[in-house]
């Protein structure tokens, strides 16, 4: 009797043994009032240095880099407006009141960060990260630095964006917008807002990063401005070429980028001239479609690209032209279709030129033409080279929809 009850003893000890590791805890925890909360960090040359900023620095021997200064924006605890009735700002002082703008410089980012953290009482968390912003001149030497620390940082979201600023980046995460008083949570809304607009393609940081480790694929970035009213205005796209940025396209050059892509939802808007200045009629594109073939002509890959557009009467200037007439819907098809080939070609031997194959085309060599990769491609590098000597076609078919009611 005893011994069985040894045994029952025994069983239930083991049994509160394996559960203890398994309940959870609060081992770890720490308010957030003990957090810095980083919601924008943006990241340029460290420019000219005070002696206060040599001073800060700590590491011994440093390494022969350039230096980057590198600017946080800190969420202040209970500024940030959480209701409707909240959400908007009416002058550049409601920045001052629900944000910490402050700088530091380093070698690296993690060591201007780490310099930023002595000036700070609080821990610095990227949990609430949402918009990183790099200077195009740093873009232009190479992003390695940078996607590493934030590659390896487990607290920052893939669902981040990370842009290209055409001047100071510093600027933006001082920008003050009419429309909202936390900047950061201004230029998510505008990229954001845009994707569902089908003005922009979705791309957040995590979708770079993959397409940057792509041996056929290169990686492109929203390249943005600031402007006089303190608004930020997308300017076109920063494509790569490896961890480095090459070359920019312009806004028009977006929409065509997303019809070689087959993006939906199409947001972009013509005008369509019809023989005088009171015939134009604006168009808008609703809903793109394409397939790409490949096939290998003396040794070089030649891509057939078909691409369907949907487009449809958004507005006319004059009662003078009758939409309604199969004669002008053809004349617009025609013409919209000569225009769609002509920006489709200037953008692909724009990045020809630069070795950047932001469409994905040596992905579907690899896919569809195996044998061909594996002998005469292998490395992302050769790819990038044989690029510029791909040759394309393009096929264009347009179709215009909703003419309106008052046209039929």
């Amino acid at each position: 009797m005893g011994h069985s009850k040894l045994i029952r003893l025994v069983k239930l000890f083991l049994v509160i043994l394996l559960t203890v590791p398994l309940l959870s805890g609060c081992w770890d925890r720490l308010e957030i009032e003990e957090r810095a909360v980083v919601l924008g960090i943006s990241i340029d040359e460290a420019g000219e240095i005070s002696n206060e900023e040599k001073d800060s620095q700590i590491i011994q021997k440093p390494p022969a880099t350039s230096m980057v200064r590198v600017t946080v924006q800190i969420a202040l605890p209970g500024r940030i407006p959480l209701g409707p009735g909240e959400s908007g700002g009416s002058s550049g002082a409601g920045t001052q009141e629900t944000l910490w703008v402050l700088d530091s410089v380093g070698h690296s980012v993690d060591d201007a960060l780490m310099n930023l953290q002595q000036q700070l009482s609080s821990r610095l968390f990227f949990g609430h990260l949402r918009v990183i912003i790099v200077s195009e001149r740093v873009a232009r030497k190479g992003l390695e630095n940078i996607n590493d620390y934030f590659h390896r940082n487990s607290e920052v979201r893939r669902m981040a964006w990370l842009m290209i600023s055409k001047g100071s980046a510093k600027a933006l995460m001082k920008a003050a917008p009419k429309l909202e008083r936390v900047p950061t949570l201004y230029l998510m809304a505008t990229l954001d807002e845009g994707i569902r607009m089908g003005k922009f393609p979705s791309n957040y940081i995590g979708n770079f990063w993959s397409n940057s480790v792509k041996l056929g694929e290169e990686g492109y970035l929203p390249y943005v401005a600031i402007r006089k009213e303190q608004n930020i205005r997308v300017s076109g796209l920063a494509y790569f070429k490896g961890n480095k940025m090459v070359g920019t396209t312009s806004e028009n050059q977006i929409g065509a980028f997303m019809g070689i892509k087959g993006m939906n939802p199409a947001g972009y808007r013509i005008f369509v001239d019809l023989g005088g200045p009171m015939k134009n009629v604006m168009m808008t594109t609703t809903h793109r479609d394409k397939k790409i073939d490949v096939r290998i002509v003396n040794g070089r890959p030649r891509f057939t690209i078909h691409i369907s557009l949907e487009i449809g009467v958004e507005e006319k200037m004059s009662e003078e032209v009758a939409i309604s007439n199969a004669s002008i819907l053809k004349q617009i098809e025609e013409d919209e279709k000569s225009k769609a080939i002509k920006i489709y070609q200037q953008l692909i031997e724009m990045t020809q030129e630069d070795g950047s194959d932001i469409f994905g085309f040596g992905e579907m060599v690899r896919a569809k033409k195996p044998g061909y990769w594996n002998t005469r491609v292998r490395t992302k590098e050769r790819w990038q080279e044989m690029y510029k000597e791909a040759e394309f076609d393009f096929s264009v078919q347009m179709n215009v929809r909703r003419v309106g009611m008052k046209a039929k």
